[in-house]
């Protein structure tokens, strides 16, 4: 069977569980950039050389394929869903930890694009945000949408945004946006 079936040429998909819906659905364009971000962090890790980085980066995307498939999951498929547990968020959370207790980590604003490895991140981070965003307004309009999920998210561009800090780190780059008298206090950021 070919992966060319000609039933999304009218403009439609199906979720898990065959129903079928616009492919401008908000419930696609979630699962949609949590697909995306997987491929971006795919193509990060594809260029990185820190060793644990990439073996933490596969396994987020592996998660990651159960968060878009909580997400591309209807109602009344819910008992079959892909789940995302607090686990899955706390194993983050002590990642975040474990990095912003390294000796000289970057904890202040930083400036995209001082290291192949560590800009890749950072589109990558810009595309998790963009999925979180995907996520909440698919709550906001009315979809249950597991604050698990949200929290993931939220969580990983953090991790993310880390593991570019990381790399630069470990390169010896200093990509802080601030220098001299006018830097900033520890781990203020332009997001939240």
């Amino acid at each position: 069977m070919s992966i060319a079936t000609t039933q999304g040429d009218s403009g439609q998909t199906g979720l898990a569980g065959g129903v079928r819906v616009s492919k401008a659905d908000l419930r696609v364009e979630a699962y949609g950039s949590v697909d995306e971000l997987n491929a971006t962090l795919g193509f990060a890790r594809s260029i990185c050389y820190h060793k644990e980085i990439c073996a933490w980066t596969e396994e987020i995307q592996r998660t990651l394929f159960r968060v878009g498939g909580a997400l591309a999951t209807p109602p009344e498929n819910q008992k079959n869903a892909p789940v995302i547990s607090v686990d899955d968020v706390e194993a983050l959370t002590r990642l975040v930890h474990q990095i912003e207790a390294t000796e000289g980590i970057l904890s202040d604003w930083s400036l995209p694009g001082a290291h192949t490895e560590s800009a890749a991140y950072e589109i990558a981070r810009t595309v998790c945000r963009r999925a979180e965003r995907n996520a909440v307004r698919l709550a906001e309009n009315g979809v249950e949408v597991k604050p698990e999920i949200i929290a993931y998210l939220n969580r990983l561009s953090d991790l993310i945004w880390l593991f570019g800090r990381l790399i630069e780190l470990t390169a010896g780059i200093d990509a802080r946006l601030r220098t001299g008298d006018t830097a900033g206090p520890k781990w203020s950021r332009a997001w939240s």
